[in-house]
């Protein structure tokens, strides 16, 4: 059964109807992904939020960090596996066969990460993401302390947690408006 064909639940304005700058951040989208992710288009429905999602995404997931845009993925991964987020499943999981070069982990990490055979310093990095999801009451300097013995800085652990709630936000987003991803990701990187 293919997935349903909406973009999401509620009513999103024309694509001719909207500002030229957002139209022109959409198009660059299609020129460089071949895709305008319906995720941005989702945030059309507030345009002032379009901006304010696209500098965060850029910032939080692109941006300079320590951390490769592979392990940002495989963080976002992890967080929307535990959410059974779909739409996020779907792109994110796409990116991590794309950075990695390795359909079976962008599969594994959609699956059960914990069976991708990670290396010690990436599964404590997904572990922290994984206990900041499930249960964030329970954080505590252990987990910190864990991060720095597997050789991560007070700035890569304050990047690590800035991405995994990011995600945390927007499969909630996704969920709640039943966000679907572009049909063309399923095929990509396989």
């Amino acid at each position: 059964m293919p997935q349903p064909d909406h973009i999401m639940k509620l009513t999103l304005p024309d694509f001719d109807s909207l500002d030229d700058d957002v139209k022109k951040y959409l198009n660059i989208c299609q020129e460089k992904l071949g895709l305008k992710p319906n995720v941005l288009r989702t945030y059309t429905f507030n345009q002032n939020k379009f901006r304010t999602f696209g500098r965060m995404y850029n910032e939080i997931v692109l941006g300079e960090s320590n951390l490769s845009v592979l392990e940002r993925e495989m963080i976002a991964v992890v967080v929307s596996s535990i959410n059974k987020c779909y739409y996020c499943l779907v792109a994110h999981g796409q990116a991590v066969r794309e950075l990695s070069g390795d359909p079976e982990l962008g599969e594994l990490m959609v699956m059960n990460w914990r069976a991708a055979g990670l290396d010690g310093r990436q599964h404590t990095m997904l572990e922290f993401a994984d206990k900041l999801t499930n249960t964030p009451e329970l954080m505590c300097n252990e987990d910190r302390e864990k991060l720095k013995t597997a050789g991560f800085s007070e700035a890569d652990i304050f990047d690590i947690s800035d991405v995994a709630s990011f995600f945390n936000y927007t499969n909630r987003m996704a969920l709640s408006l039943d966000m679907m991803p572009n049909p063309e990701y399923h095929s990509m990187n396989r």
